[in-house]
Parts: structure tokens; C-alpha cells; sequence
């Protein structure tokens, strides 16, 4: 059963949280929701989402992600595949292949790997970069 998160009725986002994966809790396999969903645990496989995947501060998070929209603060080893935007936030750390048409790197956050930024849909070709960066506040 999914919810409103009660912040995101006062602006008007109608986004819905199907769950989330607390601290002390280990996950190994294949996740899939189709709402907004938030980990702070630790996983090992894939989470596949139509929506938002967050990984909370204290996630460790090692295999594949697909969302819309990724969102980490904690620790990812990895492929994503966003459909979306990728952020990587202050405390975020993530290593691996990011394949998105927009990645956004707060100050503070690490991203070790290759970045393909997806091409619009009109044409097929992608521009393939690869990044070592560690951000400094």
C-alpha cells in the first residue's frame, strides 16, 4: 500500500512512497516498487523503482538501481539507471556506472566511475564521461 509523504501534500507533489528499509536491516535480492522508496540499510542486488529511490545517510547499497530519479547520501557500488536526475548529496559516496541525462553533484559528495549522459529521446547517440571527483564544501 502506498502514502503521501505529509511534506509533499503542502507544495503540491502528489508523489507516492511505497516504503523504506530501516538502519539494521540487511537485504539481499531483487527490490521492486513502484512508488517512491527510501533505504537506510544495507542491500545487495537490484532495486528497481517507477519513481524515486533514496538512500538515506546510513544506506550501503552494492548492485543496480533503476528509478526515475536517484537520490543518494549514503554509500552506492554500482550501476544506476535513471530515467531521471541522479543526485549525489553532501555526504553521498558512489562508485560505479551512472546512466542518466542529468547528474547533480552536491559539494562534499564523492562520484568515482563513468558517467553516460542519455542523449534526448529524438536522437540515439550518448556522450560517455568519465569522472573522478571529490567535492570539496
Amino acid at each position: 500500500m502506498a502514502w503521501k509523504w505529509p511534506a509533499a501534500a503542502k507544495d503540491g507533489n502528489s508523489e507516492e512512497w511505497t516504503g523504506f528499509i530501516d538502519q539494521g536491516v540487511m537485504l539481499e535480492g531483487t527490490l521492486t516498487v513502484k512508488g517512491t522508496f527510501r533505504i537506510d540499510g544495507n542491500v545487495k542486488g537490484n532495486i528497481i523503482s517507477e519513481q524515486t529511490v533514496i538512500l538515506g545517510e546510513g544506506a550501503k547499497v552494492e548492485g543496480q538501481i533503476e528509478g526515475n530519479r536517484v537520490v543518494i547520501a549514503g554509500r552506492f557500488d554500482g550501476v544506476i539507471f535513471a530515467k531521471g536526475r541522479v543526485e549525489i548529496q553532501v555526504k553521498g559516496v558512489v562508485t560505479g556506472e551512472v546512466h542518466s541525462p542529468c547528474m547533480v553533484i552536491d559539494p562534499g559528495g564523492i562520484f568515482d566511475g563513468r558517467c553516460h549522459m542519455l542523449a534526448s529521446s529524438d536522437t540515439a547517440s550518448t556522450v560517455t564521461i568519465p569522472i573522478r571527483a571529490v567535492g570539496n564544501a
